[in-house]
């Protein structure tokens, strides 16, 4: 007993103070025991605080995206890979029995759009186009560049609409993960914008991309861009100014249109603004557009041909040329489509009054050469014609397959042949040159049928554009053979290490040092196109606009919502994912 309490009374001594007092080296061994104990036990609450609060951060993220997911239950499926309905397996399978042939090409079109976004992004990222060597910054519609890859699936990041099916095909998607537009995507610029080009671009981009996906914030930020636009459209005759500051408004035309509106700048802007109405329930941006069409149908002329200058204060047209060539050529295009969009129905049947109403007088523009019968549009300037035609005016052999459907069988058969008449002429732009590339317009002499004029290429896409429409309205696979040839003819003359460059001279093969953004929103896109099923981005379900951005097709009235007839906001639309043009410059 005696041993246990002087074995205890040993212990107690470390606690007096004393004992540490007269033994310094162990009173500092015991306040650094202190500090170390002190801080190892601080440092893991903190990290415990930090892990409740990076959990506590999880669980509102996963509650925000489990919430964003009920919103498109049953349209997307988990992170972006959609549930297929009846056509989508149609799709599916048919991508499955897609034929060897057009396989093979589909895949070199798509490793052609990888080396071209590759580039882009690794040189351009964020800019409205690739200048090789130097990166080109201009803002007619910055990031277009980055809009054009927008509704092209090109790699499985961001949120991507992917194939199921075993051929394990990449199906369009969305290349712009919805973070970077939302942190990155600034519209608040102080920039003179085209109007036109940032509609058909940026907001039609943006729109496309809000149908495919179903998330919100592209149709957030189109609704923003469109916003910052909207100013344009306050004239005495609603026919809008061509230009505006993003930041500031100051709407106003360029100079050297004399202060006039150009006739495609400002009746180009109907899909993409009714499709913004359409889906957020305001008609604002629909009253815009349609009240233009409403201007130009007062005093639209018999032959439905207008000059390319249009008065913005009066809305009548000034005396110009006519054409369907550079800076008449979309007008024309957005009457045809603006009545698919409104599903040809009695509300929009002015614009297909007024489109057929064009297509008679383009009949009387049409000439053919000699000795080899081309078959071509001639120019108008007063009461005489020029022959010249623009590779711009290539898209209007698809505009007329596309229309031709609108028409009896007899009208019908008319239009279609004269469109596989032009697609004929346009393909021989490319097959006359040295290059197989087109130039950029045409002239036409008695017995030399062609000769190219403006002799730059800059990967233009309306011939192949044509041959889209033409071979799936007609079935006829020569019209992919003929894509396949100009396809085979960028490679060879265009492509380069950092992507693909246009050519300053088709009979030399001398290169230029850009990469316009359209050669990925347009060409590439209608190449993967014209070598895919029929069913993939169905016709009959999308609608194209200018720039190559598929819309869904959606009722203007009804219980899906939208805008009735009177132009009054129905129940805002819950969209169903997946279920260029100046010739002045030489750019678009």
């Amino acid at each position: 007993m005696a041993r246990g309490r002087s074995s205890s009374s040993s212990w107690w001594r470390y606690l007096h103070p004393s004992y540490y007092l007269k033994r310094p080296k162990r009173l500092a061994l015991v306040f650094f025991s202190f500090v170390f104990i002190t801080f190892a036990v601080w440092d893991r609450q903190s990290l415990v605080r930090e892990h409740e609060d990076e959990i506590s951060k999880l669980n509102e993220d996963l509650i925000r995206l489990q919430d964003q997911l009920r919103k498109v239950k049953g349209n997307l499926g988990y992170l972006g890979e959609r549930m297929m309905n009846t056509n989508d397996k149609k799709m599916s399978q048919d991508l499955v029995n897609i034929d060897p042939i057009n396989k093979g090409r589909r895949d070199k079109v798509k490793e052609a759009m990888l080396h071209a976004w590759d580039s882009y992004e690794k040189y351009a990222w964020g800019q409205d186009e690739l200048q090789v060597g130097v990166l080109k910054v201009k803002f007619d519609d910055r990031i277009s560049s980055v809009m054009a890859g927008v509704d092209f699936v090109i790699r499985g990041y961001g949120v991507m609409v992917k194939d199921s099916s075993p051929s394990g095909t990449l199906r369009w998607g969305i290349v712009l993960t919805p973070r970077w537009v939302a942190n990155s995507l600034d519209f608040n610029k102080d920039y003179e914008a085209s109007v036109f080009e940032t509609t058909i671009r940026v907001v039609g981009g943006l729109l496309s991309a809000y149908d495919l996906s179903g998330d919100e914030i592209f149709l957030e930020k189109a609704k923003d861009i469109a916003d910052r636009l909207l100013p344009a459209w306050n004239t005495p005759s609603g026919i809008p100014y061509n230009r505006i500051n993003l930041a500031h408004g100051n709407p106003h035309n360029p100079g050297w249109t004399g202060g006039a509106s150009i006739l495609a700048d400002s009746g180009t802007e109907q899909l993409e603004f009714i499709a913004l109405s359409q889906r957020t329930g305001d008609p604002t941006y629909q009253q815009k557009v349609e009240n233009v069409i409403i201007q130009l149908q007062k005093t639209f002329p018999s032959d439905g041909l207008l000059p390319i200058f249009v008065n913005p204060q009066s809305g009548t047209a000034s005396y110009s040329t006519i054409t369907f060539g550079a800076m008449g050529d979309s007008f024309y295009e957005y009457l045809l489509k603006a009545w698919i969009q409104g599903n040809k129905t009695e509300t929009v049947k002015h614009y297909r009054k007024m489109w057929e109403t064009s297509m008679e007088g383009l009949l009387s523009l049409i000439r053919k050469t000699t000795p080899s019968s081309f078959t071509y549009i001639c120019e108008k300037n007063g009461g005489s014609l020029s022959d010249k035609m623009d590779e711009l005016a290539c898209f209007v052999p698809g505009m007329l397959a596309l229309g031709s459907s609108g028409y009896g069988p007899e009208k019908a058969e008319k239009f279609l042949s004269l469109a596989k008449e032009l697609s004929w002429t346009c393909y021989n732009f490319y097959q006359s040159t040295p290059t197989k590339l087109a130039g950029e317009n045409y002239y036409f002499h008695g017995g030399e049928d062609m000769n190219v004029g403006t002799s730059w290429n800059i990967l233009r896409p309306e011939t192949v554009e044509s041959l889209v429409y033409l071979w799936r309205f007609t079935g006829n696979k020569t019209y992919q053979d003929w894509g396949w040839d100009i396809f085979q003819a960028f490679e060879k003359n265009s492509r380069i290490d950092s992507g693909y460059v246009g050519l300053k001279d088709v009979n030399t093969g001398v290169k230029d040092n850009m990469m316009q953004s359209f050669f990925l929103a347009e060409t590439l896109k209608y190449l993967y196109l014209l070598f895919s099923p029929p069913s993939f981005i169905s016709f009959d379900e999308w609608v194209f606009n200018t720039e190559a951005h598929p819309l869904r097709i959606i009722p203007r009235s009804g219980k899906e919502g939208g805008l009735s007839a009177d132009g009054r906001a129905n129940s805002r639309l819950v969209i169903r994912p997946f279920s260029r043009k100046h010739g002045k410059t030489g750019y678009s």
